[in-house]
């Protein structure tokens, strides 16, 4: 589907913008695969944060295991984790919050990883563009030569 709808977008007109256009779908993919496993490993670590957010409320031997069986969908867990957080005040946000602060390395990274393929993406597509441009003034050069070579006549009186 990517491939199909940035092919229709460029418009390939050769062999090597075909071989471009694949290689920029990939880099499209590989950002947008990036960026959702990004977004699972918070979900996954989401537990850490909570246990972060719960240790003063609880202590730490208690916080850890209720974010644990959090983490596993435990019914009372969950409803026990809610009821902490809003006597607190404290939102799922807070503890989103502190899962991306323990991970934050990782986050990065793969940030890092979605910047050099968008970037990637970016110079395919000036090459493509910069390919193309050298091509019309080759032929623009080409067609003002051809130009030059001939002469306006005036048609004959008769004609």
């Amino acid at each position: 589907m990517i491939l199909e709808r940035i092919a229709a977008a460029v418009a390939p007109v050769d062999f090597v913008e075909e071989i471009w256009v694949r290689n920029v779908a990939d880099l499209v993919w590989e950002s947008i695969r990036l960026r959702h496993l990004k977004s699972q490993l918070l979900r996954a670590a989401a537990h850490e944060g909570l246990a972060r957010v719960l240790t003063p409320l609880r202590g730490w031997p208690d916080a850890d295991r209720l974010s644990r069986t959090w983490a596993l969908g435990d019914e009372k867990a969950t409803a026990e984790v809610e009821k902490l957080l809003g006597r607190a005040g404290i939102t799922i946000d807070a503890v989103m919050a502190q899962t991306l602060a323990a991970r934050i390395d990782e986050v990065e990274r793969i940030d890092r990883m979605v910047t050099i393929a968008e970037a990637r993406r970016d110079a395919v597509l000036r090459e493509i563009r910069a390919r193309r441009a050298a091509f019309g003034q080759a032929l623009r050069r080409s067609g003002q030569a051809i130009d030059a070579e001939f002469e306006d006549v005036a048609p004959a009186d008769g004609a």
